[in-house]
């Protein structure tokens, strides 16, 4: 149901408080915090509006997948305000799509406070333990975008999951994945060598201060058992405000992954955490 008034909601949630507050410079445009840390960002009026850089350099992937206009079949691991479901709706009239949130306090203030998406159900479960349930070549694109609190959860950075990644989508299908890491790229290092060993193709989208180590910042990474469908990326993501780069050569790549090595169930630990007010909101 929707909020009758903008007004700020607060809400205790599983990991942290979280807040919804108005944008006084849209009118239906909405800022989802959890601990002052900005989660997503969406305008009920204009949902193909991607606020956050990273989203647009997903947005654009998203955009070349298919043919324009094509619907699409998607499984987004993380909810948040279903700003990237919201985009697909708009851009890909007619999706299956699935989202997966574990955060329960999460999943029930979006219902609350804003509009379902067409076509789209949501599961209030872990991503790992949904994704293994789900039944293979369900899905022609796979977004992860999980953040417990301001990390990736260890058991969504193994080789196992990312197998069960690949049995899910369809032969040929994207896997994009938001990270976050700096120099010297430990932990994105480490998830190259670990999606490597379920999808032939990588290529990652970053801008180039963070490339050059000067700052911590996302990351997004395409894979695919496939060709990644690249055509035209480099120049939407040059054309964006805060321009990004596009890595897709397999030496760039190995250079990234550096020597590290694919990470195992039992060996996984949390992304790094960002430095303090990296992504913070007042």
């Amino acid at each position: 149901m929707t909020s009758p008034e903008p007004l700020p909601v607060r809400r205790a949630v599983d990991h942290g408080v979280a807040r919804l507050l108005p944008d006084v410079d849209r009118a239906r445009a909405w800022l989802l915090t959890v601990d002052e840390a900005p989660q997503s960002y969406v305008d009920l009026d204009a949902p193909t509006h991607l606020e956050f850089e990273y989203t647009r350099r997903m947005g654009h992937a998203l955009d070349l997948a298919a043919d324009e206009g094509a619907a699409l079949d998607v499984v987004h691991l993380g909810g948040g305000a279903l700003t990237l479901p919201r985009y697909l709706a708009a851009t890909r009239p007619g999706s299956r799509q699935d989202v997966v949130e574990a955060d329960r306090g999460l999943a029930a203030l979006v219902d609350e406070v804003l509009p379902p998406v067409p076509g789209a159900a949501v599961h209030v479960e872990d991503a790992r333990a949904w994704l293994e349930r789900a039944a293979a070549d369900r899905a022609d694109v796979l977004v992860a975008d999980v953040f417990g609190g301001s990390s990736v959860p260890g058991h969504l950075t193994t080789t196992g999951y990312a197998r069960e990644a690949a049995r899910v989508l369809r032969p040929g299908g994207l896997y994009l994945a938001n990270l976050a890491d700096s120099a010297p790229f430990a932990f994105l290092g480490a998830q190259l060598a670990t999606l490597g060993t379920a999808f032939a193709h990588l290529a990652l989208l970053a801008e180039p201060a963070v490339l050059r180590g000067r700052r911590f910042g996302n990351v997004v990474v395409l894979a695919s058992t496939a060709p990644l469908p690249t055509g035209g990326l480099a120049r939407r993501c040059a054309q964006d405000a805060f321009p990004a780069r596009l890595v897709e050569e397999r030496d760039a790549i190995e250079a990234l992954r550096g020597s590290a090595r694919p990470v195992r169930d039992g060996e996984s630990t949390p992304s790094p955490l960002p430095p303090g007010g990296t992504f913070q909101v007042g």
